[in-house]
């Protein structure tokens, strides 16, 4: 999910298209994905004479994850994922992006990939701002 301010102006949730040996995996590809839908949001906003100057940050529930995209120390982790995963690493790199822990109980894309409680779900719908 993407938000612009407090309102949600991209989401996507679907079946990678390869096949992840860890959850460590599964999640860096997954958030390899949302880099790429990132960096072509961050363009529209550039085209519409809207400069950008920090770098923008994604929600990631593992420190894992964050931890590889700063490190290539774990190499022997990720040697097989393929070469295209690693663009987030670039991203990173080049200060566009940065990748801030969130605890899984918080995490808002849950409700797009998860069946949540209906308290969570209400918790939710308030942080999105979403009336009744």
């Amino acid at each position: 999910m993407f938000c612009l301010g407090t309102n949600i102006i991209s989401w996507c949730s679907r079946k990678q298209s390869s096949i992840a040996l860890s959850s460590v995996e599964a999640k860096y590809i997954a958030a390899n994905e949302a880099v790429c839908q990132l960096v072509w949001l961050r363009r529209i906003i550039f085209d519409l004479q809207q400069n950008i100057l920090d770098p923008t940050t994604i929600l990631c529930d593992n420190i894992s994850v964050i931890a590889m995209t700063k490190n290539p120390v774990f190499h022997a982790r990720s040697k097989h994922i393929e070469l295209r995963h690693h663009f987030i690493r670039d991203m990173v790199n080049k200060k566009e992006i940065q990748l801030e822990f969130i605890n899984t109980y918080d995490q808002p894309a849950d409700i797009l990939t998860k069946v949540v409680p209906a308290e969570k779900f209400q918790q939710f719908k308030e942080f999105f701002k979403i009336a009744n």
